[in-house]
């Protein structure tokens, strides 16, 4: 729920409420904000009521000794129990909100209170006895933080967009960031595109004092992904449908309708089955999916009649929305709300789906995200499991495997996979690991950069930030964990994560994440790879313990996209939009792209002489993000 902003500095108050109503789309239903000129500290808030309606939940809130104030987006699944322990120890509550427990919660066990919280926040808490602020980020990052450090002192907010209000934010791009979107789509916390604007990490906090950040720190990691042995598939496929029913009971709590996602697949298929049990007596759950148009280019097909047997299987109410290609009407929406040029146009399935979810009157989604993350259920892992059979050949015979594969028709979906599978062959184990996460060959990506970029990224290493990560695992790690852990750490937050959240609050809908509580999590992590990727079967644990709750045809559907017929359209819909963004004159105007380079990528593509499609919508999506954010005034798209 909700969105928040605020700042510690000498600005003026009134960039409070300018913050405010930027971000109005998040939180529609009320709006506070709060100065304090002696600490010159400001707090605002737009407000999603989803629990306790009443005024009693207004933000930002005080404790009741006007000790400390608060302004919080998320919720808090274990706050009922947490608040039972308060009362036990003293503490009065004058609501029924989830905001109140953590401003008891905060008096009581100060920076401790964060290793007990179960949810999906980003807060800020002001506590008046030192003046300080406190900003902490959930542990996989499902509720965003973007923060800067200005001339005049801190700021912070749930979105980018809402900072650039203030007109000493510099707007200086990241080429590090550049290209990192343009390697993976995403880029890695904390970069983001501007140079001096960071996302706080997931499961990190910091300390504001005197308009300077004083302490940041990590309060939750991923668990090691140890893969205990001892454990039996039989214990396993127990333990795992008994945690996840916990996770859904827990993250049905609301004092509005919750509603879910439904594509049918076996994820969403899970999340539903439980929570129709938990719904209001005498109401169906109400469920929410699309009806693509033209996917069998992408490789993949139609969720809707999967979609509609999951619905008639349980019971429950399907929604259904058409989409067409309405991709060019809706990519700079896209853009702007999600803060970032993330070159995936699945974002805009999660627009339509949530804006019709709003429509019929729900304000809670349920999703299935995360699961692939844990359970691994995403190609690569397969492929990464296939690579037992060839790893072990010569370099020299790896190098020629990587070569001729890199010539197959990109047209193809078969044969396109098949040369991903490959592009990394001839490197090590960690590099090719790192590697399944590149859209294009870095000699080619590194050949698109004018030379400017080039001069600021010639000591960029290979897949840095995603190396570094592999380092901090140990030597004895099996290698599909490697790849969860990086899928869990990066790709889950900085891709699916951040457009969920963004265009869900878009319209003003929250969606919830039950696949990442984290006992569910910490019970993923113990078990061995052979449990989640069993030879051809992801989420081989999963599907046995749903096995009771879904019919064989979802519980048999392989893993398929959540997107849109993105190469489809770039070869036949979307040239007036390439034409736009990315002719020469406007490439070589914004001075990162060398023009004949992009242009050449193009054509490649369009012969299917390499797979470039998602590579030139990141192109597109950057290029769009500078005239969104950099070229005029920030205003509501």
């Amino acid at each position: 729920m909700c969105g928040i902003s605020g700042f510690q500095g000498d600005f003026d108050p009134g960039l409070l409420d300018r913050m405010n109503s930027i971000l109005a789309h998040r939180g529609p239903d009320d709006a506070g904000a709060y100065y304090d000129p002696t600490s010159r500290t400001g707090l605002a808030h737009r407000r999603l009521s989803i629990i306790d309606l009443s005024s009693a939940g207004a933000q930002p809130m005080w404790d009741a000794t006007h000790t400390c104030a608060i302004t919080f987006n998320g919720e808090i699944y274990n706050y009922r129990e947490l608040r039972q322990g308060l009362v036990e120890d003293g503490f009065q509550f004058h609501s029924q909100t989830d905001t109140e427990i953590l401003l008891s919660l905060y008096l009581r066990d100060g920076h401790e209170m964060l290793k007990v919280l179960n949810g999906i926040f980003a807060f800020a808490i002001f506590d008046t006895r030192d003046k300080s602020l406190l900003l902490a980020r959930d542990g996989f990052g499902v509720k965003p933080v973007y923060y800067t450090q200005t001339p005049k002192g801190f700021l912070f907010a749930s979105e980018l967009k809402a900072l650039l209000l203030e007109p000493t934010v510099s707007r200086d791009l990241s080429a590090k960031a550049i290209h990192y979107y343009l390697s993976y789509l995403w880029a890695p916390a904390p970069w983001t595109m501007l140079e001096h604007v960071k996302k706080l990490e997931p499961g990190h906090a910091m300390v504001v004092r005197d308009g300077a950040i004083t302490r940041t720190w990590k309060f939750y990691d991923i668990p090691c992904l140890s893969g205990d042995d001892a454990i039996s598939e039989t214990e396993a496929v127990i333990e795992v449908r008994r945690t996840l029913d916990k996770a859904v009971e827990r993250q049905m709590v609301a004092d509005v309708p919750v509603g879910a996602f439904l594509s049918g697949g076996l994820d969403s298929s899970s999340i539903c089955a439980i929570a129709r049990k938990y719904t209001t007596e005498g109401q169906k759950l109400q469920c929410f999916t699309i009806d693509p148009q033209g996917t069998s280019d992408e490789g993949f097909a139609s969720d809707l009649p999967y979609s509609r047997q999951m619905a008639d299987y349980l019971g429950v109410d399907l929604h259904v929305i058409n989409v067409a290609l309405d991709l060019i009407d809706n990519l700079k929406k896209m853009i702007y709300h999600l803060d970032e040029p993330q070159a995936d146009p699945a974002a805009i399935n999660v627009l339509f789906i949530s804006s019709l979810a709003r429509d019929h009157g729900i304000k809670v989604l349920l999703s299935g995200t995360g699961s692939d993350d844990i359970f691994a259920g995403y190609r690569r892992h397969y492929a990464l499991v296939l690579e037992h059979y060839w790893a072990w050949l010569p370099l020299s015979v790896r190098r020629a495997i990587r070569y001729y594969s890199a010539k197959l028709d990109a047209r193809l979906p078969g044969l396109r996979r098949l040369s991903k599978a490959f592009k990394f062959a001839d490197m090590d184990k960690e590099a090719r690991i790192a590697g399944y996460f590149h859209w294009l060959d870095p000699a080619i990506q590194n050949g698109l950069y004018s030379a400017s970029m080039k001069e600021s990224l010639r000591d960029e290493p290979f897949s840095e930030p995603l190396m570094k990560s592999l380092s901090e695992l140990g030597p004895d790690t099996p290698s599909l964990h490697q790849m969860l852990y990086l899928d869990a750490k990066h790709f889950l937050v900085d891709h699916n994560l951040n457009y969920t959240d963004k265009m869900s609050m878009a319209v003003g809908v929250e969606t919830r994440v039950p696949f990442l509580d984290p006992d569910l999590v910490a019970l993923a992590a113990k078990l061995p790879p052979r449990m989640k990727q069993h030879g051809r079967i992801g989420k081989y644990i999963l599907r046995k313990a749903m096995a009771n709750d879904l019919p064989p045809a979802i519980l048999k559907r392989p893993k398929t996209g959540f997107g849109v017929p993105l190469r489809g359209w770039m070869g036949h819909g979307l040239h007036e939009l390439v034409n736009d963004t990315l002719n020469k004159e406007s490439l070589k105007r914004r001075g990162l792209f060398d023009p004949n380079s992009v242009w050449r990528l193009i054509e490649m593509n369009r012969a299917g002489r390499i797979d470039a499609a998602y590579s030139i919508f990141s192109l597109i999506c950057i290029e769009m993000w500078c005239r969104i954010f950099i070229d005029g005034p920030i205003g509501v798209v």
